[in-house]
């Protein structure tokens, strides 16, 4: 072999060899530890691990849970608001930046920020604000405003939306410059011309604009339904489920059967539910965005 071809090989090889430890890695830590929680839906594992097969027992037992049937319901109504106000928010405020405004770098740094968090600090600051005792409520009453109450996060009808108004204070940043950038992307030529036509504004964003933000529309409701449907820790730092269970969402009700109520089995059934509906969701996303691209 002469040295020419041995430094091809070498190039070709060299960045397997360096990913491979990565990359064996994660079929181990990720991809392995997925599977066997799948397999452990199926056993009648309890506070550890067992592999006695029980079938769909798990999944019949979930099912019949009214906890499990509160948290679907929660998820809903959060995952609902959640998605449709990150992108009422992050569609206006990319609009209002790309107005070529002022102080718009930052501007766009102040939205983005709260992403920067996590949604532990997120919870805990929101928990803080909301608090009726330390919060908002205890504030204005101590200015004179003594009529004014804001106990959503102790009413067990209004929990959940304490929960939307912190997720969406995080994710609208991050959802605007998804349409920020969609809309830099377009073609200011197509624009100038429809203004050449004598088109207002308000159909120039309806009948252009806002269709060819499609893709940024799709995966904003991709990535907003992702975090929706796996929202853990926010909830755990703001509400911890309550009061009662008016807050608890299915990744709550994982945690809690699989190490508070030594149900693993359990756990893990609804564990590979969640990862069923996250996979109905990216999977199809995923095809199209494969096959647009080629």
């Amino acid at each position: 072999m002469s040295n020419a071809d041995f430094k091809t090989r070498l190039q070709n090889w060299l960045p397997k060899l360096v990913l491979s430890p990565s990359l064996l890695l994660m079929l181990v830590f990720v991809y392995g530890f997925i599977a066997f929680s799948v397999y452990l839906s199926f056993t009648d594992s309890r506070l550890l691990p067992s592999f006695g097969l029980v079938g769909w027992e798990n999944y019949s037992k979930l099912w019949r849970l009214s906890h499990w049937k509160i948290s679907l319901t929660n998820m809903g109504i959060f995952a609902f608001l959640y998605i449709g106000i990150c992108t009422f928010i992050g569609l206006g405020l990319a609009i209002f930046l790309d107005q070529k405004i002022r102080a718009e770098g930052m501007l766009r740094t102040i939205y983005l920020y709260p992403m920067a968090l996590s949604f532990i600090v997120t919870g805990t600051a929101w928990k803080w604000f909301l608090d009726p005792g330390i919060g908002l409520e205890n504030v204005l009453q101590s200015w004179g405003w003594s009529s004014f109450e804001f106990d959503w996060i102790k009413d067990r009808n209004y929990a959940i939306y304490t929960v939307v108004l912190a997720a969406v204070w995080q994710t609208s940043g991050f959802v605007m410059a998804m349409f920020l950038a969609g809309l830099r992307g377009i073609d200011n030529e197509i624009l100038k011309a429809a203004q050449m036509d004598g088109a207002s504004n308000w159909n120039l964003y309806r009948r252009i604009i806002i269709p060819q933000l499609r893709p940024a529309f799709l995966s904003a409701f991709v990535i907003l339904s992702h975090l929706a449907i796996k929202t853990f820790d926010l909830v755990i730092a703001l509400t911890g489920g309550g009061p009662g269970r008016a807050t608890e969402l299915p990744a709550t009700f994982m945690y809690s059967y699989t190490f508070s109520r030594n149900q693993m089995g359990i756990g893990a059934a609804s564990a590979t539910i969640m990862l069923m509906t996250i996979a109905a969701i990216m999977v199809p996303y995923l095809y199209a965005e494969l096959r647009e691209k080629k």
